[in-house]
């Protein structure tokens, strides 16, 4: 008898513990999470067939990232002249718990214009996937109102020549840079644009690793404005200078070693963006506010005396 009665003791508990089991809710895994996410030029969820494309976001992993993957895709219910779809998968972000996600890559030119489901994908190292589906817009570079684009850009150091030309590299030689006391002065086209535009030309640390691509995204800590110019109510379609109809018909100058810059008003140089030796990059950032569309460019360049 006492070993029936071991017996059913052991069934008994096997069976409140399968009881338990049931009535406890399975855990759940922890999802990643994404936040701070730009899809196109100043978020405006818009890609250029051809064209370069911008995405940023910050990832969380629930545990650790394994990979991160986008895919632009037809959306249910809308014709297309054909089918396509396309997509990436980066695996650099393998094992790391949190991190930023910027990515510049191009829309192929066999895409079609039209609305599409933009769909990032995010999977954990614990086995978890968050997916989420945004809209975008794809777009030929003719149909756009503005198109800004760097069109033309001379960096001048004053009394000695042209330090670089756009397509051309640099043009003095070994001499890549700037020392205290020299002067700088740049000569800057962005084409195909109207209504109200912005533009800022900058230098910034190669260290702050800060390459804002659009003026809302300027921290004015860690930038020298160097220039800063506007225009408003462009009615047709032009290329804006910062050397040609506007007051006195020349860009800014700007002395290295300058105590304040030549923002609006000017701001004091110090603290993160104090002067130094080293490696620095000489940008242009412009944004069309009426049409919410933005270009960029940076040029590396060291400077020294301090």
């Amino acid at each position: 008898m006492k070993p029936i009665k071991t017996l059913l003791l052991i069934l008994f508990a096997a069976l409140v513990f399968t009881a338990c089991k049931k009535d406890r809710p399975e855990e759940q895994l922890p999802l990643p999470t994404i936040t701070n996410l730009e899809i196109g030029s100043g978020n405006n969820g818009q890609g250029i067939i051809g064209r370069d494309f911008h995405l940023d976001m910050d990832v969380t992993a629930g545990d650790r990232i394994n990979t991160v993957q986008v895919i632009i895709s037809q959306k249910k219910g809308v014709t297309y002249p054909s089918n396509w779809s396309f997509g990436l998968t980066w695996t650099e972000f393998k094992g790391v718990r949190n991190t930023n996600v910027h990515k510049h890559f191009t829309i192929p030119k066999e895409a079609a214009a039209g609305e599409y489901d933009f769909i990032i994908k995010v999977t954990d190292e614990n086995g978890t996937l968050l997916e989420e589906k945004h809209p975008i817009n794809l777009v030929t570079a003719e149909s756009l109102p503005v198109n800004p684009q760097m069109y033309s850009l001379m960096l001048e150091k004053m009394d000695k020549g042209f330090v670089y030309v756009l397509n051309r590299g640099f043009m003095l030689g070994d001499d890549k840079g700037y020392s205290k006391n020299e002067k700088l002065r740049a000569y800057v086209d962005i084409s195909k644009v109207k209504g109200d535009g912005i533009m800022y030309n900058i230098l910034v640390k190669k260290s702050a690793g800060h390459f804002p691509e659009s003026v809302d995204k300027i921290d004015f800590s860690k930038v020298i404005v160097t220039d800063m110019r506007e225009h408003a109510g462009v009615t047709a379609t032009n290329t804006f200078t910062n050397y040609v109809g506007l007051p006195n018909f020349s860009p800014k100058e700007f002395q290295i070693g300058a105590l304040a810059d030549n923002n609006t008003p000017s701001i004091a140089i110090g603290g993160e963006k104090a002067w130094a030796n080293g490696e620095y990059y000489f940008g242009v950032v412009y944004t069309n506010k009426t049409y919410n569309m933005s270009a960029h460019y940076y040029i590396p360049l060291s400077i020294k005396g301090f």
